[in-house]
């Protein structure tokens, strides 16, 4: 069955002495108006070019109109670009052989190949896919319960989901990141049920990036009728500009993205403080910020812990296990979090420090999360903020620490 929105694609087939690369374009051009697309990636670029890796194509649909995503992968950044069917394919067509001398087309039957060769000739392969031959899905199998709707446009928008056969469905290399998003709000789902906020619900995210996670938060504090006034901060300019397109793109209300850095952030309000991948003390000035500025919900996944390793004098008896600097740096981190946890119950909040996500889905995977403690468990810590300052001082007389981030900036 031809699919409707790119029907208008499919052409009359090239003569079987045209180039390979006049040939590629019309199994492109075919696997989109028949709704056989999978996935395009345009791999091997010529030269250094602006630190491009590969390309990512993807077929969308933005406000009932196709599209196609293009998702060009940098060495230290992403960038995604929407272009209208014709226009996309006409950038295909430019950069096959003169920016990228690989190609790879997925379709439901076929895996096409194009290449390139330093001296300049084209080849092409096609290799069929026996559909019968893949196993069937075992008959207890069902879809799992996720917290937020992939039919949402904005994952589209953002390369997380494309359309398979006229439906949303999440791109397949990003599935770790969907199920990381997915967990990340299932965990502020029960800190807002404990927290009790109600609406509207102010969220201030700190590093970013390209938005994913901000999008999760604005989109389920929506979907609970929480009012969400939602500010995602990033330091670099490319991704903000990249995520207030979207947010105009789809006409959203109650989220923005502004240029910025934590450590010179300007206090305000907030009912909930995200800071993910925080490097090194950053993560010391983020939670210093949803302290001042009274948030109910802290929330930070740490990383790159540095400050305290060289200021560690070793006890004797812990010396034989720390010689080695694997282990001295996973010492380093499990004090750094856990003088945090201290100092943010020290400060009257629940705090819990555990790994929010399996390893192998990435390996910053520790969570701190902070929720502001009410009537007589608030009574509790208040009472046992001397005991916290007392423990914190042994840890630190312990290690011969001199200093640590979050304590200073409390102390200021």
């Amino acid at each position: 069955m031809v699919a409707p929105l790119f029907t208008a694609l499919i052409t009359p087939p090239p003569a079987a002495t045209a180039p390979a690369h006049e040939r590629f374009m019309h199994l492109l051009r075919l696997a989109l108006g028949s709704g056989q697309f999978g996935k395009l990636l345009l791999s091997g670029p010529v030269g250094d070019d602006e630190d491009v890796e590969r390309l990512t194509v993807r077929a969308i649909e933005l406000r009932g109109e196709p599209a196609l995503s293009f998702l060009w992968r940098h060495r230290t950044k992403d960038i995604t670009k929407n272009h209208a069917p014709e226009a996309g394919l006409g950038e295909i067509a430019r950069l096959l052989g003169a920016r990228f001398r690989n190609a790879h087309l997925h379709t439901a039957t076929e895996e096409v190949q194009f290449a390139v060769s330093r001296k300049g000739r084209e080849t092409l392969r096609v290799t069929r896919i026996d559909a019968a031959e893949a196993p069937a899905p075992a008959v207890h199998d069902k879809a799992k319960h996720r917290p937020l709707e992939m039919a949402h446009p904005v994952w589209a928008a953002l390369g997380l989901t494309h359309l398979v056969k006229g439906e949303p469905a999440l791109v397949p290399a990003m599935a770790r990141k969907w199920k990381q998003i997915n967990r990340f709000v299932e965990i502020l789902s029960a800190a807002v049920d404990e927290a009790g906020l109600q609406g509207p619900v102010r969220v201030a995210d700190f590093g970013s990036g390209k938005g994913y996670l901000t999008f999760a938060v604005h989109d389920w504090l929506q979907a609970r009728g929480l009012a969400p006034r939602v500010t995602g901060i990033e330091l670099r300019d490319d991704m903000v500009k990249l995520c207030n397109a979207v947010i105009e793109g789809e006409q959203l209300q109650g989220i923005r993205f502004d240029q910025g850095d934590v450590r010179t952030q300007a206090v305000q309000p907030l009912d909930v403080m995200i800071a993910l991948h925080a490097c090194d003390i950053a993560t010391d000035h983020a939670l210093h910020v949803g302290l001042q500025s009274g948030a109910r919900i802290i929330m930070s996944s740490p990383c790159c812990h540095k400050e305290l390793r060289p200021q560690m004098t070793l006890p004797e008896v812990l010396r034989p296990m720390l010689q080695h600097g694997i282990h001295l740096g996973q010492e380093a981190e499990m004090v750094t979090d856990s003088l945090r946890a201290l100092l943010l119950e020290s400060q009257g909040y629940r705090t819990q420090v555990f790994e929010f996500i399996a390893l192998e889905h990435t390996s910053k995977n520790k969570m701190i999360l902070a929720v502001k403690a009410q009537g007589a468990a608030a009574a509790a810590l208040a009472a046992r903020r001397p005991e916290l300052l007392a423990q914190i001082a042994e840890i630190k007389r312990f290690y011969g620490l001199k200093e640590q981030r979050l304590e200073q900036l409390l102390a200021a």
